[in-house]
Formats: structure tokens, C-alpha cells, sequence
């Protein structure tokens, strides 16, 4: 498909837009925690939407949907498990951090902290979590690059690499800019934009294949086995566990993190988490169905699939271009391009802030004035965002693969140490530092050797997350007891959360 009038048109006001949004919030930031953590005065919407559109980014408008027409019914295991693990997030993770970051030293990130919490005086942990944040960042900023280009490169005809830039350039420039607000307003607009290209897209495919009933019986003559929730036999039980275990990153990710830690109170969470489930909910279905009722139609039109028969990925940027009048289909492509948007501009501002808080005024200049900090953070996104570039210059990568690795490195790393920081008193610094080291190395070791040698079918982060659980716990167990004014804060904090009902 190469680019007409409309979709320039409705792609140039979007980028306008954003971009106008990130220059809007340069006025509002002043200090280095408006840029990072946008002063803390998120209310229910903007965390939720915010949180829901950084965290599904291109996988959800490209990669699911894709997985879903090449392998039918049981990729909803994925969905299925992210909505359980979603949840849980919410209910037992949110209000807990957003407390307890504020008392231990009004943590700005996850590894100030891990360090706060901890006491961790020769600061092991900040060095230890930044660099896995960093090295798992830029794999999954990668992603949304790839992801970026390859729609820049269908919607307007460019070469891969032209299409990386392009795809790329409106998501520094407000994130460089605006910072955390800018990233929070924008993530809002595109989670609200995601809904629509969601709500609408399957229904107008199901309704062009004749409804549901014609559109399973048409699946059902062209592969069977797309019907099945086991594939046909091919995915057992490891399959299933797998695409549940999805569900156990959650507690890991940084940038979702974030959006807890800038509620304005934790009174905020609960409204925001049944207005973030509801949203979630919905655009998952949408996705699955656009993958599941793209079976059909293609089946139907078989000279219109070699586009997805190439690469199964595009099949929502392909119905929409054949389906939908260009003005249409040019809102539904930007889509697309706000998902992608709103999960690398915040992953550039949390490898920011690591690059800038955990690194430069952690060890370099500890007296930088909050200017000096807030162009630091900004330069520190022009790199990492020159570093995302470099890892996605393979045209022939696929975002599920690249998020799937990412994703399970933070889950892993990051999850277990996070659940438990927040829960038990005991943890110890010693203890934190075995679960990050083991979650990451397992991850690594598992997808290198057992998934890339030897064929297995089980995902890295069940492994890596089992791992590290038992690693936090036998090492905290065998440490010293935890300073007594880290118990006092712990304390402090259960109480704070009890009288606010959780």
C-alpha cells in the first residue's frame, strides 16, 4: 500500500498533535521530578490510560493480532493471562508502591527505591537494577521501533531504514521535550485512539465476512485447527503455562511502575484500576478479533493475504488500507502509530532517568541543579533513542519476539523483588541483589540455551521468576535482620495502607 492524500493528512495533524502536546508540557516542567515523575499529580484517568497504552505498545495493534491469524485460538492464552496479571498489578501492587516509594526518600525510580528501601549504602542495587534496566530497555525500545517502521513503511512506501526515522522522530522530540507529562497526556489521547481502532476494526471485518457464525465456519473449512484452544494438539500444557505466565511481568516492568508512582494519592488507584481493567479488557478482544476475523476474510480474498503471508504482522494495517475509506483507515493506521508512540516515550524516559538519577547525580555530579538534571535527562533520551535505532536495523525483525524477551527479563529481574520489597519485612538488600541477578541471568541463559538450543517450549520468565523468588528468600533467610529503622518504615508504611483500606 503506498501513501494517498488522506492518510498524509490524518498522519501529519496526529504527529502534530503529540508533538504540540510535548511542547505544551515543557512550560509545566521545571524540575527534574516534573520531567521524570510529573511532580507526583496523576489523577484516575491519566494513570490508567497512561498505564494501559505504555504497556501494550505496537504488540497489541501488530504482533497479537498477527499471532492470533496464524495461529488461531489458542494465542488468546496470552490475552488471558496479561488481563490476570493486569489485575493483580492493580489490586496488590499499585497503591502499595506509590506509598512506599514516597516514604523511602520520595523515590523517583525503581532503583532509587530498591536502594532506599534497603538502606543499601554502597549502592550495589542502583547499579545493578539501572544496568538491567538499561540492557532489557533497549531490546524493548528496539521493539517499538521495528514496529514503527514497519507501519511507516506500508502506510507510505518507504525503504525499512527511511521508515525507522520517520517512525521514530515524533516520539523523541516530545518525549526529549516534555518529559513525563508530555508522555502521560499523549499516552492518554493514544489510549483513547487505540479504543476506537479496536471497538470499530473487527466490527466492520465481521460484518464484510457475514457475521459470526459464517466468519467460524469459513475458519473452520480453511484450518481447523485454528478453532482449537490447543492449537490441534500442538500446544500441551508448557504452551498454555507459558502464555499465561505472561501475566507475572507485570510486576516487573518499570515504566508501568512509574505510572503507579505518579498517582497524586494512593485514593487515586482503585478508580484508576476498574477504569485501566475496563480499557484493557476491551482493546484485547478487539485485537484478537481483528486477528481471528482477518482468517476469514483472507480466506475469502485469497489474492489480497500475500501481504500477510509475508509477514502476519501487518494484517491489521492490511484490512484497514482495504476495508475502510482512506480518511477512516488513515485514523485507524495512526493507531497503530500511538501505540507504538506511548510505550517507547515513556521506555526513553525510564532509561532516562536511570541514565540521569541512578548514574550522573548518583555518582557523577550529586549537587546538579535541577536545569542541569532536567538536560541531562533530555540528552539521555537522544542517546538511548539512537541506541533503539541501532538494535532495530534488521528488517527482518518481529516485535512479539523481541517484546516476548524484554518483557520476561524485567518480569523476572525485576517482579519478585518488587512483590516482596512491598510485602515482607525480612527481605534484605543481600536478598534483592541474588533475585535481580538470578531472575536476569536465568532469562538470558534460558532463552540462549534451553528455547534456542534445545527447542523448549517453556517461556524464560517461568524459570526466571521461580528462580529468583527462591533466591531473595534463602538469601535473606541465611542474612542479617534488615537495619531497624527500614523495619520501622515498613511498619510505617502497612499501617499507612490500612488506614486507606488496602
Amino acid at each position: 500500500m503506498t501513501a494517498n492524500t488522506p492518510l498524509l493528512i490524518t498522519f501529519g495533524i496526529y504527529l502534530a498533535v503529540v508533538v504540540l502536546i510535548g511542547f505544551i508540557a515543557w512550560r509545566s516542567t521545571k524540575t527534574f521530578d516534573d520531567y521524570i515523575l510529573g511532580g507526583r499529580s496523576l489523577g484516575p484517568w491519566v494513570v490508567a490510560l497512561a498505564a494501559g497504552a505504555s504497556d501494550m505498545s505496537g504488540w497489541l495493534l501488530m504482533g497479537l493480532p498477527g499471532a492470533m491469524y496464524v495461529g488461531g485460538l489458542s494465542e488468546s492464552w496470552i490475552a488471558i493471562g496479561l488481563i490476570l496479571g493486569a489485575f493483580a498489578n492493580w489490586k496488590w501492587i499499585a497503591g502499595p508502591l506509590r506509598v512506599y516509594t514516597e516514604r523511602a526518600g520520595d523515590a523517583l525510580t525503581i532503583p532509587d527505591f530498591f536502594t532506599n528501601r534497603f538502606a543499601d549504602h554502597d549502592r550495589l542495587l542502583r547499579v545493578l537494577s539501572a544496568l538491567v534496566i538499561l540492557v532489557f530497555f533497549a531490546v524493548y525500545c528496539a521493539s517499538g521501533v521495528v514496529a514503527g517502521a514497519r507501519l511507516f513503511e506500508s502506510v507510505f512506501g518507504l525503504s525499512y531504514t527511511e521508515a525507522l526515522w520517520w517512525g521514530a522522530g515524533a516520539t523523541i522530540i516530545y518525549t526529549l521535550v516534555g518529559g513525563f507529562l508530555a508522555v502521560s497526556w499523549t499516552d492518554t489521547l493514544q489510549a483513547g485512539l487505540m479504543f476506537f481502532a479496536l471497538l470499530l476494526a473487527p466490527s466492520i471485518i465481521l460484518m464484510n465476512n457475514g457475521g459470526f457464525d459464517a466468519t467460524v465456519d469459513v475458519v473452520r473449512n480453511f484450518d481447523a485447527a485454528r478453532l482449537d484452544w490447543l492449537g490441534g494438539g500442538t500446544i500441551g500444557f508448557v504452551g498454555v503455562l507459558s502464555a499465561l505466565a505472561w501475566g507475572l511481568g507485570y510486576f516487573g516492568q518499570p515504566h508501568i511502575l512509574a505510572r503507579f508512582m505518579a498517582a497524586d494519592s494512593v485514593r487515586t488507584i482503585p478508580k484508576a484500576r476498574w477504569i485501566g481493567m475496563t480499557w484493557m479488557i476491551l482493546c484485547l478482544a478487539g485485537s484478537l478479533g481483528v486477528g481471528f476475523f482477518g482468517i476469514a476474510y483472507f480466506a475469502n480474498h485469497p489474492g489480497a493475504a500475500g501481504p500477510v503471508n509475508d509477514n502476519a504482522e501487518r494484517v491489521f494495517i492490511e484490512l484497514a488500507s482495504l476495508l475502510f475509506n482512506p480518511w477512516v483507515a488513515g485514523v485507524l493506521l495512526s493507531a497503530i502509530l500511538a501505540a507504538v508512540m506511548s510505550t517507547l516515550s515513556c521506555q526513553l524516559l525510564v532509561c532516562s532517568s536511570v541514565m540521569t538519577e541512578d548514574f550522573y547525580r548518583g555518582f557523577l555530579r550529586p549537587a546538579a541543579s535541577q536545569r542541569e538534571l532536567v538536560w541531562a535527562g533530555r540528552i539521555s533520551v537522544a542517546l538511548i533513542a539512537l541506541l533503539a535505532l541501532w538494535l532495530a536495523r534488521d528488517p527482518d525483525s518481529r516485535v512479539l519476539g523481541l517484546v516476548s524477551y524484554a518483557w520476561a527479563g524485567f518480569g523476572a529481574a525485576f517482579g519478585p523483588v518488587v512483590i516482596l520489597s512491598l510485602f515482607w519485612q525480612r527481605m534484605t538488600r543481600n536478598g534483592a541483589l541474588a533475585g535481580i541477578v538470578l531472575g536476569a541471568v536465568t532469562v538470558i541463559a534460558w532463552k540462549l540455551i534451553a528455547v534456542d538450543q534445545f527447542g523448549s517450549a517453556l517461556y524464560e520468565i517461568v524459570p526466571g521468576f521461580i528462580i529468583a523468588t527462591l533466591g531473595i528468600i534463602i538469601v535473606s533467610r541465611l542474612d542479617r535482620e534488615p537495619p531497624q529503622e527500614i523495619q520501622a518504615m515498613h511498619q510505617q508504611v502497612r499501617q499507612s495502607l490500612r488506614e486507606t483500606g488496602y
